[in-house]
C-alpha cells in the first residue's frame, strides 16, 4: 500500500511548492527537495515565494544550484541545476532567522495565494506547502487559523478535511484542533456519520474504487460493552450502521490500539480517528518523515509537511527535507487524480 506514482505515459506534473515562512525552515527544505534528483524525477517543482529568500536558503544549505526568478508558471524551464521560483518580491533576504515577523507573514500568505491561483487556473497540477507561523500571518493581518482555512476560502470550498497518508494508509479525523474534552463533546452520531461519508468520498477520489474504511473506537477495548464508556454503543455503532445501510464500505468501531496496525497490514484503506492525537500519534510513530497531510474537499490537489517552522534550527542548514520530499512525492503520485478532485470537489469558483 504505497502512494501512487505518476503514470508513465503522462508528462511529469508541475507542482507549486510554497516557501512557507521565510525565516523558518521552509525555504531550506524546499531548496533541498527541488535540488534532489529523486524528486525531480517524479515532478517538476516550481518554488513560490521570494527569490531572495530562496537564494539565501540555497547558500545556507550549500547547494550547487542556480535560482531563476520567473513572473508566471509558464516561464519556468525546469532545467537541471536550476530551481525556478515564482518571485513575489515581498520579503528581503536579510530578515532575522527564527523570529515572528509581519513581513515574513505577508510573504507566506502571498505564496499560498499565488500557488492556489495557479492551481485553480490549471497552470500547475498541485500545491505542496511548507510550514507557516500562525503568529506571523496574524501579524500580517490574516484572520485564518492556518493553511487549511485559508485554502478553503481561496478555493470557495464548502467543506474540507485533513487526510494523513502514511505508508499508503489514509487517516481521517472527526475533530482535530480542539481540547480533548471539547472534542469528545462534539463527537455525535450525526458528525461521525458525516465524517464517514466524507472519508469514503476521499478514498474514492484518491484511487480506491471500492473503499474499505474502519471507524476507530474511542474508549479502551472499544468500551467493553459499555463498562469503559458507552460512546461506541450510543454514537459510533449507530453511525457506522447508518453508513453501511447506505452502501458504504465501513466497519467498526474497531479498538484504537489495533485498528491502525490492521490498516497498515492492508485490511483497510482508511481509518477514521476522532480526535487529533488519536490519528497523529500512530502515523508519526510509524513514519514521522513519511507522514503527509493532504487537504481533501478542495477543488485542487494540496499536500503538505506536517510539522512547524522549527525556528530553533532555521538558518543552520541542518533541517531534514524528508517530510517535504515525502509531500512532493505524494503530490506527484496523486496528480493523476486531478480530474477526480475537480469533479468531486469543484465549486462555482472553478467552473
Amino acid at each position: 500500500m504505497t502512494a501512487p506514482q505518476p503514470a508513465p505515459d503522462r508528462p511529469l506534473p508541475v507542482l507549486a511548492v510554497t516557501l512557507g515562512d521565510p525565516v523558518g525552515i521552509g525555504p531550506e527544505i524546499t531548496a533541498r527537495t527541488l535540488a534532489d534528483p529523486a524528486s525531480t524525477a517524479l515532478g517538476r517543482g516550481l518554488a513560490v515565494g521570494d527569490a531572495a529568500v530562496l537564494r539565501r536558503a540555497v547558500d545556507v544549505c550549500g547547494l550547487d544550484v542556480e535560482v531563476r526568478a520567473v513572473g508566471t508558471p509558464g516561464e519556468a524551464r525546469f532545467e537541471p541545476g536550476t530551481i525556478d521560483v515564482l518571485d513575489l518580491g515581498v520579503a528581503p533576504a536579510d530578515l532575522p532567522w527564527g523570529t515572528v515577523d509581519a513581513v515574513a507573514g505577508r510573504s507566506a500568505v502571498a505564496a499560498i495565494e499565488a500557488a492556489t491561483r495557479a492551481a485553480l487556473a490549471g497552470e500547475v497540477d498541485g500545491v505542496v506547502t511548507s510550514p507557516i507561523n500562525k503568529e506571523a500571518i496574524w501579524a500580517a493581518g490574516s484572520q485564518h487559523l492556518g493553511h487549511t482555512e485559508m485554502l478553503g476560502e481561496l478555493t470557495g470550498a464548502a467543506h474540507f478535511d485533513t487526510m494523513f497518508v502514511v505508508r499508503g494508509l489514509k487517516i481521517f479525523f472527526t475533530t482535530r484542533h480542539l481540547a480533548l474534552r471539547k472534542a469528545l463533546d462534539q463527537i455525535t452520531e450525526e458528525r461521525v456519520a458525516a465524517s464517514i461519508r466524507h472519508a469514503v468520498t476521499a478514498l474514492r477520489v484518491f484511487g480506491h474504487d471500492a473503499p474499505r474504511l474502519a471507524v476507530a473506537a474511542i474508549n479502551p477495548h472499544g468500551g467493553e460493552g459499555g463498562h469503559f464508556g458507552d460512546e461506541e454503543i450510543t454514537v459510533l455503532r449507530p453511525a457506522v450502521e447508518k453508513a453501511a445501510a447506505e452502501g458504504l464500505g465501513v466497519v467498526g468501531p474497531v479498538p484504537a490500539d489495533s485498528v491502525f496496525h490492521q490498516g497498515l497490514e492492508g485490511r483497510f484503506d482508511g481509518v477514521l480517528s476522532h480526535f487529533h492525537d488519536q490519528g497523529h500519534i500512530p502515523a508519526k510513530t510509524v513514519d514521522f518523515d513519511g507522514t503527509v497531510s493532504v487537504t481533501v474537499g478542495l477543488p485542487i490537489l494540496r499536500t503538505s509537511v506536517d510539522h512547524g517552522t522549527a525556528f530553533d534550527i532555521a538558518g543552520s542548514g541542518r533541517a531534514s527535507h524528508g517530510t517535504m520530499a515525502a509531500a512532493f512525492r505524494a503530490a506527484a503520485g496523486f496528480s493523476r487524480f486531478t480530474d477526480r478532485i475537480r469533479a468531486a470537489y469543484g465549486t462555482a469558483a472553478t467552473r
